[in-house]
């Protein structure tokens, strides 16, 4: 682990594509940029994110000649476009000791993409979303990265890794040292035990219990989902230390003596069998032909969540907030059900 690095001097008169210019893609390229290191975005001609990377200032080429003339290819796009966009486009263009970088380290992990062994093959994961990497790095300061080095064709991987990670910002803060293994597995796991899957139902079930005991849906909205962001910002800034300084003695109470009836030992076993599935690469096949067939079990999961009635309530709450949506005249009030 280190808050320091030897900057970007190995990535200097160095050519770097970067494939994607969303979230993750848009904020690299700029910050790299910024950085003062010669970048050129890779996307299909004339989408909405070659607009957006032109008016940005940026090089924009097709990808194609974007890796054929790059140093370091980072590949920014979705998990799921990943391979195609390898085998079709990187790996015949893609000259030897260069270096191919991923931000999560799902495809190469699973052995979804199997590297030619004569480039370098690298890791740089930014522990926050891209607007967040875009937004630290424009007032100075970084959001930490996780780094690994997967394939050492040059002798210079690790060199390369770290200047990258700089040129983002990310030595600013903090780098920790990682594994591809480490890096996807915990990262998957996050997500579906904790921060999306975990919460999500979490909060789903606490909103239903509520409405079902006859408490109005208004009311259970605020308890379970809007007030979540007030306790997770505390997470976020203190840990639980901080948390349970700022909630009240009762709150606390119920915490110690509730929490663990709700949230148990069977419930570590559900996230074990979870964490199971990711290591041997059964969520990684699913996913795959999940995506293969069109994503019908996506869609409809994903369309059963938008018709919650917690979606319905919270969508006109939510209008009610106008440091969330502005709006040019005021909602009615909302009368009591039942």
């Amino acid at each position: 682990m280190t808050t320091d690095s030897k900057g970007t001097k190995a990535l200097q008169h160095q050519r770097i594509a970067i494939l994607g210019y969303g979230s993750q893609g848009r904020a690299h390229a700029l910050n790299l940029r910024d950085s003062g290191l010669d970048v050129v975005v890779g996307v299909r001609k004339n989408g909405p994110t070659w607009k957006q990377a032109n008016e940005d200032g940026l090089r924009v080429v097709e990808p194609v000649e974007a890796v054929r003339g790059a140093d370091l290819v980072a590949v920014l796009t979705p998990d799921m476009t990943q391979p195609k966009l390898y085998t079709d486009v990187i790996a015949p263009n893609l000259k030897p000791g260069a270096a191919l970088l991923f931000a999560h380290g799902f495809n190469v992990h699973f052995k979804a993409i199997a590297p030619r062994s004569d480039i370098d093959v690298v890791l740089v994961a930014p522990k926050g979303p891209g607007a967040l990497v875009r937004k630290e790095y424009e007032i100075g300061r970084g959001v930490p990265c996780l780094y690994a080095v997967q394939q050492d064709a040059s002798g210079h991987a690790r060199d390369k890794t770290l200047a990258y990670a700089a040129g983002i910002g990310g030595a600013r803060a903090m780098l920790i040292e990682t594994d591809f293994k480490e890096e996807t597995e915990t990262d998957l796991f996050g997500e579906q035990a904790v921060l999306c899957g975990g919460v999500s139902e979490l909060v789903r079930h606490g909103f239903e219990t509520l409405v079902e005991a006859g408490y109005q849906p208004e009311i259970a909205y605020y308890e379970v989902m809007h007030e979540l962001k007030l306790i997770v910002d505390l997470f976020y800034e203190g840990g639980l230390t901080k948390m349970l300084t700022f909630v009240s003695e009762t709150a606390q109470y119920g915490d110690y003596t509730r929490g663990p009836r709700v949230v148990d030992a069977s419930t570590k076993q559900k996230m074990r069998a979870v964490l199971d599935e990711i290591q041997d690469g059964r969520f990684a096949r699913e996913w795959m032909d999940e995506y293969a067939a069109g994503l019908p079990n996506y869609k409809a999961c994903k369309q059963k969540d938008m018709d919650h009635q917690i979606e319905k309530v919270g969508a006109k709450l939510r209008a009610r907030m106008p440091w969330l949506n502005p709006a040019p005249a005021a909602a009615p009030a909302l009368k009591k059900v039942g």
